[in-house]
């Protein structure tokens, strides 16, 4: 009876032990989930911070008299620079606030310039910037749900004790102003 009672005994624990490793692989999973949805941002958010440059010189040929506009986009170029490379979500989501605003208010004055919006090389750009927003648009999704999946999983029971006996940590979820939410169609700018 002895010898039954250990079997069952190892086999209990040899299924807890498998849990466990079950478990924490699937957080270890989560966890680079989250790493490679942020590393997709930076790779378009560094995409867009060397557009960025170009498409302020092209404009600076036509626009000698909107130099605070064109000062704006890059202010708000080095504070989103600074915020991914720190990764501050807070600072981050405040920063490309701005750098929307600066391109906005960039992409309305360029209508007042007819030679501008001819530039084929404005426009290109102009296209490149658009197309970069939309694809980090969607990349910020991509992260939220990745960090949403991680939170939720270490917070829930029983996987929360892999989780803390691991010290698995949430993630902060890449959030934006007000101003950021509402829908700022760029190519209709130059419609």
């Amino acid at each position: 009876m002895a010898l039954i009672g250990g079997f069952i005994f190892l086999g209990v624990l040899a299924l807890l032990v498998l849990y466990f490793i079950v478990v924490y692989n699937q957080l270890v999973n989560l966890k680079h989930a989250v790493a490679k949805a942020w590393s997709n941002i930076d790779v378009l958010l560094k995409q867009r911070h060397d557009e960025l440059p170009k498409l302020v010189e092209t404009c600076k040929q036509y626009m000698k008299h909107e130099r605070e506009t064109l000062e704006q986009v890059m202010r708000a170029r080095a504070g989103v620079s600074q915020a991914r490379e720190s990764s501050n979500m807070a600072a981050l989501g405040a920063a490309e606030t701005q750098l929307r605003m600066g391109l906005t208010q960039l992409f309305a004055v360029a209508e007042s310039y007819p030679n501008l919006k001819a530039d084929e090389s404005f426009r290109n750009l102009q296209n490149r910037v658009s197309g970069l927003e939309n694809a980090i648009a969607d990349r910020r999704e991509f992260y939220n749900e990745s960090v949403n999946n991680n939170n939720v999983r270490i917070e829930q029971f029983p996987d929360l004790i892999v989780a803390r006996l691991f010290a698995f940590q949430p993630f902060e979820l890449l959030e934006f102003s007000e101003e950021e939410k509402r829908d700022v169609d760029v190519k209709a700018l130059f419609s």
